[in-house]
């Protein structure tokens, strides 16, 4: 596996996969998105799908990576076919890019699930991406639990949250 950061150039053929997660609320019902773009550069799969248990934010990006992986193996693609993932949870992309990071213990079964997918393509790059470049993944998370999609903020922006009173 190619640890996170700057995504470097992939050979011809590469999958990519846009993966993002919903809790409401945290912990709560879970949504997954993902977004499989193929190796010619159109999107082949979009996946938005409600959990039918409870979980937190993380565990949601984790098993919407998990599902999405699992759609490419299905269709052979696991064996010979390169994958870059994108993901705007720092947490997700540490714990599968980075062979030092400390364990997340309530976790760990599913990241270890996971880097097991993953060691099934090969080749591997799981990058960090700023969540306004990851909404089409969030809209279809959130879609899943009945949500709205989040409103979209200028880069370099943030909103806030007026008190209540």
């Amino acid at each position: 596996m190619t640890p996170a950061g700057a995504a470097a150039p992939l050979p011809q053929g590469t999958w990519v996969i846009h993966c993002d997660g919903s809790a409401w609320p945290n912990p709560g019902r879970m949504g997954l998105g993902a977004v499989l773009t193929g190796p010619d550069g159109t999107v082949q799969h979009q996946i938005s799908e409600a959990t039918t248990f409870t979980g937190c934010n993380n565990e949601a990006e984790l098993r919407a990576l998990l599902v999405a992986l699992q759609w490419l193996a299905q269709r052979g693609a696991a064996a010979s076919t390169p994958v870059q993932v994108f993901s705007d949870n720092s947490v997700l992309v540490e714990q599968l890019g980075t062979p030092a990071a400390a364990p997340v213990a309530r976790l760990a079964p599913l990241f270890d699930e996971a880097r097991q997918a993953l060691r099934g393509f090969p080749q591997v790059q799981v990058v960090w991406i700023p969540r306004h470049r990851n909404g089409a993944a969030d809209t279809l998370a959130r879609a899943a639990l009945g949500l709205a999609p989040k409103a979209a903020t200028p880069q370099g922006q943030t909103i806030k949250k007026r008190r209540r009173r």
